[in-house]
């Protein structure tokens, strides 16, 4: 890559492979949170980390594959409120933290996530 190009948050962030390091802890975190935990009873898991890798690859200027429904599709029928997303949001910057991720990078992060929040929040 030469001087003149920057890097994608995908590139910087190190890739697929830290983006499923990154996704896999998040949701360590998420479930383990009671006041998140109970919106995925009987979700799959495995499909779910797939999606979200795949959300977040695209989302971080890395390939897009991502294949699931819009945001506010996806999470319309839930009842989010503010106070889960913000819970959710904090999950993400905590995870990011912990792999590393300098404050910029995970500020760019929350910039590209926030705006997500009128699409998720139905409730």
């Amino acid at each position: 890559m030469s001087q003149t190009q920057t890097q994608t948050l995908f590139e910087k962030l190190g890739g697929r492979p830290a983006v499923e390091t990154v996704v896999k802890d998040f949701y360590r975190r998420v479930l383990n949170d009671p006041h998140l935990s109970g919106f995925f009873e009987n979700v799959d898991m495995d499909h779910q980390t797939r999606q979200q890798i795949a959300f977040l690859t695209a989302a971080l200027g890395g390939p897009d594959n991502y294949r699931g429904r819009n945001m506010k599709d996806a999470h319309a029928h839930l009842g989010i409120t503010e106070f889960h997303f913000d819970k959710v949001a904090g999950h993400l910057v905590d995870t990011l933290k912990a792999a590393g991720v300098p404050q910029a990078d995970i500020d760019a992060v929350v910039e590209l996530v926030a705006p997500l929040k009128a699409d998720v929040v139905s409730a």
